[in-house]
Parts: C-alpha cells; sequence; structure tokens
C-alpha cells in the first residue's frame, strides 16, 4: 500500500494555509491555523477537528486518501422480486403480485442494514409484547376459569392491548392486502389482513353495539365475547414468519458478496516509465499492465507478460493443483499467484471477468427459483373470494330470511364464517414444520437454508457430484511406487521428497507427507531448479536426481521406457505419475492421487437403490474421472474438462430434458451451478462460496447427508401436507355450519366464541403435528 512507505507522524507547526481545509476523515472544514490536530504523510500536511479522526486517518490512509465507491445504490438503479424476477422497476417499492419488498437487479458488495428486516423485527417484538397478555388475559378466563378482571373492564383492556397491534403491527399488511385487491393477485397478504380485520372489527362492534348480538350470543352477565387476541395473535405469528423470511433471504444474498470479495481491492499498476504504484481495482482498465508479486490475487483477467510462476486456479478448475504459468498464458482474477513474480496486461475488467460473469451467474440462477409460497398464495386466490362470497352469502340470507333480530344473526353468522377461516393455523402449517424439520436435520449434519430446498429434495431424480472434495477428499495422498532394479520402494520416495522438499506444490506436499508416513530420513537438496511443464531437479548426497515426466528424464540423459507400462496403468486408474532418475538413470516412479471418500459408495449405492440417477461432473481431464467412477461404482454419467459456466450448462441441459436436479459441490468453481440446480447442495468441508450458493449444507462432508436429506424432505414435506390438509379442510368444514346451512335441519350455529375456539384448535393441532418431527429418524 502507498502509506507503507511513508510513516505519518505529527506536524505541530504546520506550513500555513490561508482560509479552511476539509478533515479528510469526517469531512468538517477545519481551520489549520486553530486545530491542534495535524499529521503529515508522504510531504503533505492534514488537519483534522478532533484527535480521533487524526487516529483513524493514521491508522489507515488509504482509505481516506483512494476511497473505494460506496456500495450504496445507484439512482435509476433497477429493483426486482426475488419471487417474480418478471417484476422490475426503476428504484425500491413492493412486488405487485406478492407484495414482498423488491431488490437491487444488480449485487452490491457489502451488506448493510435492511431496512424491511429491521422494521419487522421492530413490530413483530412490539406485538408479541402486547399479545402475549391478552392470551394469558383470555386463555385464563376460557380455559381456566380465571378471570382476572371484570368482563367490561377485561373488555376494554383487550381493546387497548390489541388495538396498536392492529394498526400499527399489521399496517403493512393491510397496505399489501389492499394492493393484491387493487391488482386483483390475491395472496397471503389479503388472508392476513381480511382475517385480522374482521376479527378486530367484529371485536369493536361486539364492545361498542352488544345489543345487536342475540341473547343466544351473549355469555354470562350480558356480554358478548371479543376475539381481539385473536387479531393479536395472528399478527405477532406473521410478523415472526415475515422476520425469518426476509433473514433467509439476507443469507442467500451472502453467496454474492462471498463472490465479489474474492476480488483483491486493488491492483499493482506499472507505469510507462516502469514506476509502479497500488490503485483501486475500479480505477484498472483494459491495456493496463499490472504486476502480481508472490502470493497475491490475480486483480482481474488478462495475459502474462513476463515472469514465470504457478497459479493455484482452484476457483475456477476445482482443482488442487496449481498451473504452471509462462509469458503468453491466460490468467484469470481472483486466482491466486504462487511464489513467482509475473507482469500482466489486463483484458477483461469489471463486471466483464470471469468472477463478475460467476457472480451473474449465480444471481441470476438464484431469482430463478420458485418459493414454496406460491402453493399457498395459488390455493388462496382460490379461497380467499369463496370466503369472502359465503360471509356475504350468509348475512344477505340472514338479513332477509333469519329470525329476530335478523340483522344481529346475520352479522354473527358472516363473522362466524370469517372467523373459522382465519389463517392462523394456514401461516403455521408450513413454518412450524419447516422449523421443527429443519432443527431435526441439523441435529443429523444437514443445514437446510430454504423451504423450497426441502420441498423440491424428495422430487429428485437426478444427483449430479462434482469429483474433487465431493467424490474424493480433494487432498492428493501417495498412492504407490514402482522401482527399477538396483533401487528400492523407500530409496525412490526419500529421493523423491528430498526433490519436493521445499516445494509448495500439493503434489510435492503429498510425496513429502508420504515418505513421513513411512518414518524415512529426508535429506536435504541442493542445486534445486523447478522447469516449468516438466518437473524438478537437484542434488542429493552428491547425487543428480530429476523427478517429472517423460520430457524431464530426456533433458538428463535417461529412459522411462522401463515404467511406461506401469505408468499407464496407474493412470488408467485416475492417478499422476512423476518418474525419478538418478545420474542420469531411471530408478523408479511415484504415484499420486485423489482418493475416494470412504463414504461415497455406500451413498452411491443407497441413491441408485432410491432410483436416482448419478453423474459426475469435473473440470478434470476424462481418464481421472472416468477412473474415480469406476472405482466408485453407480456412476451412470461422466461430464469431464468442464468451467464453471459449463458446469452451470450442463444442469441446465438436464432440466431442459424434464428432471429435477440436484448438484452437490464443494468449490468455489461449483458456486453457479449449485445456485442453477433445482437443488444445491454443498460439502461442510469445502469454500464458504458453495456453501452460500447452495439450498442444503451438509456439515460432514459426507454423501451419506444427501441420503439423510432426501429423508428429511419426505417427512417434512409429508407433514406439511398434513398440515394444510388438515387447516383446509377443517375451515371448510366450518363454513358451512358457522353459514347457518344446517339450521333449517338440525338447528346448528356456530357462535363465533367457538369459532374462535375451534380456530385455535386447528392451531394447536398443526403444532402437535409438527412437533412429531423432532423424532423422525433419519
Amino acid at each position: 500500500m502507498a502509506h507503507s512507505e511513508h510513516t505519518p507522524h505529527c506536524s505541530h507547526h504546520p506550513a500555513a494555509v490561508q482560509g479552511t481545509v476539509k478533515d479528510p476523515v469526517c469531512g468538517m472544514e477545519v481551520d489549520p491555523a486553530r486545530t491542534a490536530h495535524h499529521l503529515s504523510l508522504g510531504g503533505q500536511d492534514y488537519h483534522f477537528c478532533s484527535a480521533g479522526c487524526r487516529a483513524k486517518f493514521a491508522a489507515d490512509p488509504d482509505r481516506y486518501l483512494h476511497p473505494v465507491a460506496a456500495p450504496d445504490v445507484p439512482e435509476g438503479a433497477i429493483w426486482t422480486c426475488p419471487m417474480h424476477p418478471e417484476v422490475q422497476q426503476e428504484g425500491p417499492g413492493s412486488c405487485p403480485i406478492c407484495g414482498m419488498a423488491l431488490e437491487p437487479l444488480e449485487p452490491s458488495l457489502e451488506e448493510g442494514p435492511n431496512p424491511e428486516l429491521i422494521d419487522m423485527t421492530r413490530r413483530f417484538r412490539v406485538s408479541a409484547a402486547l399479545a402475549l397478555p391478552l392470551l394469558v388475559l383470555t386463555m385464563g378466563a376460557d380455559l381456566l376459569g380465571l378471570h382476572l378482571l371484570p368482563m367490561r373492564v377485561s373488555t376494554w383492556v383487550q381493546f387497548a392491548l390489541a388495538t396498536p397491534v392492529v394498526f400499527w403491527g399489521a399496517w403493512p399488511f393491510f397496505q399489501r392486502g389492499a394492493a393484491s385487491l387493487r391488482t386483483r393477485n390475491l395472496n397471503m397478504f389479503t388472508l392476513v389482513s381480511l382475517g385480522v380485520g374482521v376479527a378486530y372489527g367484529y371485536s369493536v362492534v361486539a364492545a361498542l353495539f352488544p345489543g345487536l348480538f342475540p341473547a343466544s350470543f351473549r355469555i354470562m352477565g350480558g356480554a358478548v365475547p371479543v376475539y381481539f387476541e385473536a387479531a393479536a395473535v395472528i399478527v405477532a405469528l406473521v410478523l415472526l414468519g415475515q422476520v425469518l423470511e426476509l433473514r433467509a433471504r439476507s443469507a442467500t444474498g451472502r453467496a454474492i458478496r462471498a463472490l465479489l470479495g474474492l476480488a483483491p481491492k486493488t491492483a499493482r499498476l506499472v507505469r510507462e516509465d516502469g514506476a509502479e504504484e497500488d490503485i483501486p481495482l475500479e480505477h484498472v482498465h483494459a491495456g493496463q499492465l499490472l504486476r502480481v508479486r508472490p502470493g497475491e490475487k490475480v486483480p482481474v483477467d488478462g495475459v502474462v507478460i513476463e515472469g514465470r510462476s504457478s497459479v493455484d486456479e482452484a476457483m475456477i478448475t476445482g482443482e488442487p493443483v496449481p498451473v504452471e504459468k509462462a509469458p503468453g498464458d491466460a490468467v484469470t482474477g481472483a486466482t491466486v499467484n504462487g511464489t513467482g513474480s509475473l507482469v500482466m496486461r489486463a483484458e477483461r475488467v469489471g463486471r466483464d471477468t470471469m468472477l463478475g460473469q460467476i457472480v451473474r451467474m449465480v444471481a441470476d440462477a438464484q431469482r430463478s427459483r420458485a418459493p414454496i409460497q406460491a402453493l399457498a398464495d395459488k390455493v388462496s386466490a382460490w379461497f380467499v373470494p369463496a370466503v369472502v362470497l359465503t360471509s356475504l352469502a350468509a348475512f344477505v340470507v340472514w338479513a332477509i330470511w333469519g329470525p329476530p333480530p335478523a340483522l344481529g344473526h346475520a352479522l354473527v353468522n358472516a363473522v362466524a364464517v370469517l372467523i373459522i377461516a382465519c389463517p392462523c393455523a394456514l401461516g403455521l402449517a408450513t413454518p412450524m414444520s419447516i422449523m421443527v424439520g429443519t432443527g431435526r436435520g441439523a441435529a443429523a449434519g444437514v443445514l437446510v437454508r430454504n423451504a423450497e430446498a426441502l420441498e423440491v429434495m424428495e422430487k429428485i431424480d437426478t444427483l449430479v457430484v462434482d469429483k474433487t472434495g465431493t467424490l474424493t477428499l480433494g487432498k492428493p495422498r501417495l498412492a504407490g511406487i514402482a522401482t527399477m532394479p538396483g533401487f528400492t520402494d523407500n530409496e525412490v520416495l526419500a529421493l523423491a521428497a528430498a526433490l519436493e522438499k521445499g516445494s509448495e506444490h500439493p503434489l510435492a506436499a503429498a510425496i513429502v507427507e508420504g515418505a513421513a508416513g513411512r518414518g524415512l530420513a529426508v535429506a536435504a537438496s541442493s542445486d534445486f531448479a523447478s522447469h516449468t511443464g516438466m518437473g524438478v531437479t537437484g542434488t542429493v548426497d552428491g547425487r543428480t536426481a530429476a523427478l517429472g515426466n517423460r520430457a524431464l528424464l530426456a533433458t538428463v540423459g535417461a529412459d522411462a521406457d522401463g515404467l511406461l507400462a506401469e505408468a499407464d496403468l496407474r493412470r488408467g486408474e485416475g492417478e499422476g505419475v512423476m518418474f525419478l532418475a538418478v545420474d542420469g538413470r531411471l530408478a523408479g516412479l511415484v504415484a499420486v492421487a485423489d482418493p475416494v471418500k470412504d463414504s461415497a459408495r455406500e451413498a452411491i449405492a443407497a441413491l441408485r437403490r432410491d432410483g436416482v440417477r448419478l453423474v459426475m461432473l469435473t473440470g478434470d481431464n476424462r481418464r481421472t474421472a472416468e477412473a474415480v467412477a469406476r472405482s466408485i461404482g453407480g456412476i451412470d454419467e461422466v461430464v469431464a474438462d468442464v468451467l464453471p459456466e459449463q458446469k452451470k450448462a450442463a444442469i441446465e441441459r438436464l432440466r431442459a430434458e424434464g428432471r429435477r436436479v440436484a448438484m452437490a459441490g464443494d468449490g468455489i468453481n461449483d458456486a453457479p451451478a449449485l445456485a442453477a440446480a433445482d437443488v444445491g447442495i454443498a460439502m461442510g468441508t469445502g469454500t464458504d462460496v458453495a456453501m452460500e450458493s447452495a439450498s442444503v449444507t451438509l456439515v460432514k462432508g459426507d454423501l451419506g447427508g444427501i441420503v439423510r436429506a432426501r429423508r428429511l424432505s419426505r417427512a417434512v414435506m409429508g407433514n406439511i401436507r398434513q398440515n394444510l390438509f388438515f387447516s383446509f379442510v377443517f375451515n371448510a368444514a366450518g363454513v358451512p355450519i358457522a353459514a347457518g346451512v344446517f339450521y333449517p335441519l338440525f338447528g346448528w350455529l356456530l357462535n363465533p366464541m367457538i369459532a374462535g375456539a375451534a380456530m385455535a384448535f386447528s392451531s394447536v393441532a398443526v403444532i402437535g403435528n409438527s412437533l412429531r418431527l423432532r423424532n423422525i429418524r433419519l
């Protein structure tokens, strides 16, 4: 960084400055002659309003001298609905279809506070605090006979507690419910606002005008029962659901921010005169020369101009082996340079880089999903008008033909219809099952991000798995040794380890660890040299040694023919082979492989028995991939040599064939495919980006977790269907009774108090049924 070359120090005698200057930290105008807070940096004096601003500047001058553009959404940006991506508009607002708050179409690196989450959380806390004493007051009287207050006083206390909940806590629901009526897109907010409004409105009428109600609907003391607690509890429960949903949506955005965070914040610009300086990444333009020092991230996509090094491209290929780079080779932004220094020419910057494309692919794939709430919305589109029409019909019929007092009977029966159809149980049906089910899954090492993943998981018929880190451990290990006459296994391994001892190459680490595992003494090497694309050479205990491919052996006068058959056999098993020559003579070969996870074979077999088609999708070469597939068994298709965008295309091809696809992976390169699949499954042992892009994370990185996830999905979705069936059928059966359909035949009428109790019972039944998920076996 630029400030590392100059040590900031206090300037007690600043140069004379006319007028005022701006404090670089807070922006306040400061008179240099009056302030006591000064700092000199690189020959330049800076002046501050306070010691605090001076301390902040001294700690990180670049933050204030070279500020990065603010992450705020720019004016004129397009906003979209996460549930209905076809809805797009300029600026924030609410979706006209579902009422959900819109989100920026273009992802941003920094996550600012979510105003809607803050607002809903505040409304929930206040509403819950008011609804709780309401429940105590009413349930104590109804269930235990504990009348804490006189009936009339209790009614007005309930009114006082419920009114702020309805008019303030539920206000967003009323707004969205009204919007749903204007746009004729009836949804859950329509149902919620209608249920809350009717329960509260009826209670207010009952409290103010009890004379409208017939004697048969009065309780002891002549009072008419009210349902303020029903309105308040519904609001609190729905607000809780909104808070949980908004938190889940925020977590989904972390995948994008994690990807954006991979890119370095600055780049080292090489100017025409040879001078170098660090500049913010967003100031880099195509055609500029950039230096990438050892251990740094490549800033943008481009081509190497000078230098040689190995670059870790795991974020693109998913493979653990770094790739050698020389002049003319392409490099990709956010990949990690090894021990060499490179000068590169920038070719693609900003949104055009490979990382920028991956970010857009993940964002687009995430928005393309249909949330599980769509089911409830579709049902509500028919349920709500049916209930309203039934209520109106009941009111008209009873008002015209009902016994006296006709208006009282009409009002009571109309309200009873709406109360028995109140969406309390419907609102609980899915969230309760999801909350209990996801908790049970977490205990079994299966973390589920959203309800949709559980809905779709049971319907999956195709599982696409990445190779490295998913089927295999993702860490190469020594697989075997073959020797020529005159050499032993331990001698060959010790010499190979001596050459690779100082290397950070994953294959070198596997050889060194293999030697350590056998307890071998590894000598020091001298005259070490790395030969790009071929291998390494050096001197060990006075003997000239070379470890690498056939081309390297040819440079030292050795011939690999004696072990070619063995090498081909091992390559056919998916192993990487390196020949060792000593003093110009072939000594042996060392084979390294990425071993298959012990649990992979059992999990694959279980999934096959379940009728799931298995596809391996990997950036590795086809020969290695097919060898791994053969060793595991049960793999139906192998797709190899693919880049991230090709992985995503392969997922889309399978989905276009009508398949329900789950993708299991662990690398950054898997992120677009994980997001594009019906269900993305990340290994908990993999990268944070993969986990943020996926809907399901297996904590132990064990493929057996996929089997457990499918069992969990079946159990939870079965439970949700039971809850929805019970809540809808229960309400549907209660509606005709509440409307008085059976009054002419049997004299049946449903008192609104009984309707309220039935509504509460349906909620308790849904909760009890959901709690059964705690005991399912996975």
